[in-house]
């Protein structure tokens, strides 16, 4: 099986609660269990995290050199601000999928910069949740 870190961001933990009218009511416990399901249909063992600390999710992705097959990341709000992740990415020789629920480029201007986007391999946006299943598709695609 191919190993697949998901990684998730700040207040991604709040899904359900945080903003439905953007965010739905699925909880992030939902998008775990579907991409779990969805992964083993694609022959893909999954490792779901989410933290609402960057220096936490930089050191997840620092472990996941050589021990991954492929990464889906919804950095949430540190898409827009972290060049600690981004710089962590790089280190990656993997494909990397850039996931959110809501398409960023369609909101407020602060959220139209992504320093994910140019070390990803596909960006997955603006599908709601299950836009964790399209983008577990992409990456067997790759």
């Amino acid at each position: 099986m191919k190993r697949v870190l998901i990684l998730n961001g700040p207040n991604l933990n709040m899904l359900g609660l945080r903003e439905p009218d953007i965010y739905g009511e699925h909880t992030l416990d939902d998008v775990k269990g579907w991409c779990i399901e969805r992964g083993q249909q694609l022959g893909f063992d999954i490792d779901f995290r989410q933290s609402n600390h960057e220096g936490e999710l930089v050191t997840w992705i620092q472990e996941a050199r050589g021990t991954i097959d492929g990464l889906l990341i919804n950095a949430a709000a540190y898409t827009h601000t972290s060049v600690a992740i981004h710089d962590a990415l790089k280190l990656l020789d993997i494909p990397i999928i850039e996931v959110h629920i809501s398409d960023p480029k369609k909101r407020e201007e602060f959220r139209h910069i992504s320093y994910i986007e140019p070390v990803a391999s596909e960006v997955v946006a603006g599908e709601g949740p299950k836009g964790y299943l399209l983008a577990l598709e992409k990456l067997g695609e790759l």
